[in-house]
């Protein structure tokens, strides 16, 4: 989508959309409304919309850190611990590995 076609209504819209979205623990939307409008937030000539735009895409980028962060533990936590949490780390795991631990 080309957002210099679209009205600055429809791009408040469109970005609230995407913000609240990422709510329901789809932060790849966040992801997208960050790379979307960032452009639009930052270095666009100013607009009536453009404070409300900044304030999502900012928001959209912390909620996004704070994902990246949580994964990116857990998966760590996951990798190091799965053999020493015996049966329930086999419950958590999709395939099982073969081998020694």
């Amino acid at each position: 989508m080309n957002l210099e076609r679209v009205p600055n209504e429809e791009k408040l819209n469109l970005c609230r959309k995407y913000y609240l979205g990422g709510f329901a623990l789809l932060p790849f939307l966040w992801l997208v409304n960050v790379l979307w409008f960032c452009r639009e937030a930052f270095l666009a000539p100013a607009y009536t919309e453009q404070p409300q735009i900044k304030s999502y895409v900012q928001r959209s980028a912390v909620g996004l850190l704070f994902w990246v962060v949580v994964l990116t533990t857990w998966v760590t936590i996951f990798q190091t611990h799965r053999a020493r949490w015996g049966e329930l780390g086999d419950y958590l795991s999709f395939t099982i590995p073969l081998g020694i631990p």
